[in-house]
């Protein structure tokens, strides 16, 4: 047996597998959790703001893009994958099943909407910050919907990595990053390429909490 085989049956099976779990567990979990956000609760403003940063084509591609300028290598579907399928996930192999099942079994079978509200009320915003709401607490000590619109960015803005843009242990770096998302949302600024995800050059200490392939300093030279 070749070795593209084994590939194609160890992925075929991945996916299957995935879709079974999708179906059977994924699913049917989300619809028996009570959430605090719904999608509704997001201002067209907000949720504008948010997937132009996080992903722009987010109900246009089909779980995966790698096309798109300053979408970077992870899709919302991805880091959902990611949080939902692996109990510990490591470059290499790990991020091929996270994008096979995405395409192939988590974008297919749960509505758009429904990965968007699973996302706002599960994403990683730091220990004690699981979900917008969440974070909105434990950051700026109010509800979600009394954040004023910088606030709101600020969250935003720590997602990629929350351990470098930690709102209250880096403000300063959190308030940079926030001015640099508002020109990406104005259009003042255009992201110049798939893996400018941070418009702009960053410091060596910054450099070293953050994701894997997702600083190229040659953009910005």
């Amino acid at each position: 047996m070749t070795t593209t085989l084994i590939a194609v049956i160890y992925f075929a099976w991945v996916i299957y597998s995935a879709r079974e779990y999708t179906a059977n567990t994924v699913i049917p979990r989300y619809h028996a959790t009570q959430y605090p956000l719904a999608v509704s609760d997001l201002s067209p403003r907000q949720i504008e703001i948010l997937l132009k940063v996080e992903d722009p084509r987010f109900f246009e591609h089909s779980g995966v893009d790698l096309t798109t300028p300053g979408a970077g290598i992870t899709t919302i579907t991805q880091a959902l994958v990611k949080h939902l399928y692996f109990e510990k996930f490591r470059p290499g192999v790990a991020k091929l099943k996270q994008t096979a099942i995405a395409k192939f079994a988590l974008d297919p079978l749960m509505p758009k909407s429904d990965q968007l509200r699973l996302f706002i009320n599960t994403a990683y915003l730091g220990p004690s910050a699981h979900g917008f709401a969440q974070a909105s607490e434990t950051f700026f000590a109010k509800p979600f919907a009394n954040l004023t619109e910088d606030e709101y960015i600020a969250l935003v803005a720590t997602l990629i990595a929350p351990a470098s843009f930690d709102v209250k242990r880096y403000p300063e770096r959190n308030r940079e990053r926030v001015e640099r998302i508002k020109r990406v949302v104005s259009g003042e600024y255009v992201p110049r390429g798939l893996f400018d995800v941070f418009y702009g050059k960053l410091d060596k200490d910054v450099r070293q909490n953050i994701p894997p392939l997702s600083y190229f300093e040659s953009y910005y030279q």
